[in-house]
């Protein structure tokens, strides 16, 4: 299994992984020129994508869903609160096949088994993925305010994870952003900080396997404080644990499992 973030964060997200024969997207926030041309940089294959699996509508996940859909031919799949907003804006000559796949249904998609999991998120119906494929298992669990007992138990059998890793506390409170925006990135529907993404990793020691830092803020994070908060929440586990960071600008570099 190959996973690249083709862009992480607030400005756009875009997952592509691809088993060899098949790939999936996970959201696509970017326009479909800018995604194919990132895959393509990537060295990903734009023919082999078979589905994308839309975490929740805001525009950073959900904006270039659409005419991605209708560009490749493929279905989208989402819970019935995210593709809402797909239904209420399809007005394209060419309909996009939506395919609704609730919390804890597992579906198989052309050789990829996939299975949403509720987030907690200010958005209709967030979730998140775990995809497996040839006995590989990537699960993808960004924009949430906080990490429940299922999600750590989801992430602790899980051969590589994507995990948000938003905010440094202290950066945030000192920070440009107005109070109210502060207090929704902080929330239990927010945003999940370094700290928060450390303790996880704390909690799942060498079962962590390999770890992609997602969704950083370009204003209250930076990689560097990320990839040292997450370091020390392995500790002693550091060693074993694959860390990189998913970027916003530039593509990050392709992980294989």
């Amino acid at each position: 299994m190959r996973i690249r973030v083709l862009a992480s964060g607030s400005k756009g997200n875009c997952t592509c992984i691809d088993d060899g024969s098949s790939a999936l997207l996970v959201d696509c926030g970017l326009s479909v020129k800018e995604a194919l041309l990132r895959l393509r940089a990537a060295g990903g294959d734009p023919d082999l994508i078979r589905a994308i699996l839309v975490t929740h509508e805001h525009a950073d996940h959900l904006g270039g869903v659409a005419p991605m859909a209708r560009r490749l031919g493929v279905p989208v799949y989402g819970t019935g609160g995210t593709l809402l907003d797909l239904a209420g804006a399809e007005t394209g000559r060419r309909p996009v096949r939506l395919v609704r796949t609730d919390p804890g249904t597992r579906r198989d998609v052309e050789g990829f088994s996939v299975e949403a999991f509720a987030t907690s998120h200010d958005a209709r119906e967030p979730c998140g993925f775990t995809l497996t494929a040839g006995g590989i298992r990537f699960t993808c669990c960004t924009d949430t305010g906080v990490l429940s007992d299922p999600i750590i138990r989801r992430l602790r059998v899980s051969d590589a994870i994507l995990l948000e890793s938003n905010h440094c506390p202290e950066m945030l409170r000192t920070g440009p952003y107005p109070e109210v925006l502060k207090r929704r990135i902080r929330s239990p529907r927010g945003h999940l900080s370094n700290r928060a993404a450390a303790a996880c990793l704390r909690a799942l020691g060498c079962d962590a396997g390999t770890v992609i830092l997602g969704h950083l803020s370009e204003i209250n994070n930076t990689p560097e404080k990320a990839l040292a908060s997450a370091k020390e929440g392995l500790g002693l586990y550091c060693g074993s644990v694959r860390v990189v960071v998913g970027k916003q600008h530039q593509l990050s570099d392709a992980v294989e499992i």
